[in-house]
């Protein structure tokens, strides 16, 4: 049997062209490919230099209608490698000559990175600024200075955390730049579900926006939340009977002020009559 197929299965391999980036999906052909192999690939945009990150499986065939796999031209050799390195440094050129026509030109931009086509025929811009901005009459100008076709893309804050990286205060390499491949909305509510402070120093990352870590343990905390009285619930507990005035969430345990003294009391789920919280 063909080692492509395999019933209603086909076999492919994971590509990534940059570090976090998005894994494609791509025939091996007669390729044995291994982990962390460079392999040239034939993309809508011409041929590009990538990296196995998903050896060889199969997986179910494609649906009529699908458009077929591209296919892995060859492993990378030697050759492949030393254009590459002309590449990265055609990008740093390329990057300066932008640079100083923005600057000249005092648009409100800013330019974050220069990203060359494996066969050098173009280069892609990518900028951040605040507001929608028109870039054909810089796109001429960079096309004619560097003499090839020339593609500007604007991008948003996240990523360009993503494509600059960093280290976050956690003192580990940022999220978004090493593994974290597709981005998920951060919002107010899951801040105020973990109990923390709404300090826009501690809660925004490196780009400015809320940290993507504030989303990794969201569902843990809603579902222990669940399970305590709510802020304000009249609660009769071993310890005495009152109103809940705070929830430990992590402790599984809630501060009860008695109603006959006034004293705040800790108490655990089983120390309360009723223990389970409101539907």
């Amino acid at each position: 049997m063909d080692r492509h197929q395999l019933g209603d299965a086909t076999l492919t391999v994971g590509i990534r062209f940059r570090p976090s980036g998005k894994i494609y999906d791509f025939d091996p052909g007669p390729l044995i490919l291994e982990r962390d192999d460079r392999v040239l690939v034939e993309t809508e945009r011409g041929a590009s230099l990538g990296t196995v990150v998903v050896p060889p499986h199969h997986r179910e065939r494609q649906k009529d209608g699908d458009r077929p796999l591209q296919r892995v031209i060859k492993k990378a050799d030697a050759r492949d490698l030393s254009r590459e390195d002309q590449n990265l440094q055609r990008e740093r050129q390329s990057y300066h000559v932008a640079l100083d026509l923005i600057r000249t030109r005092d648009l409100a931009m800013k330019l974050v990175k220069a990203e060359s086509a494996f066969d050098g025929s173009r280069v892609t811009f990518y900028f951040n600024a605040e507001d929608r901005l028109d870039v054909r009459d810089l796109a001429r100008e960079l096309g004619d200075a560097l003499r090839m076709r020339v593609d500007l893309k604007q991008i948003g804050a996240r990523d360009e955390t993503k494509t600059t990286g960093g280290v976050g205060p956690c003192g580990r390499e940022l999220c978004c730049s090493s593994w974290l491949r597709k981005f998920q909305a951060i919002t107010v509510k899951m801040v105020k579900e973990q109990g923390l402070s709404l300090n826009p120093s501690k809660l925004a990352g490196q780009c400015g926006r809320l940290k993507c870590c504030l989303r990794y343990e969201f569902a843990t905390y809603q579902e222990l939340r669940r399970t305590l009285p709510k802020v304000g619930a009249k609660v009769q507990s071993v310890k005495g009977d009152g109103q809940v005035v705070r929830q430990n969430i992590l402790k599984q345990t809630v501060v009860i002020r008695r109603a006959d003294d006034g004293v705040e009391a800790e108490a655990t789920l089983d120390d309360l009559v009723v223990p389970r919280a409101e539907p």
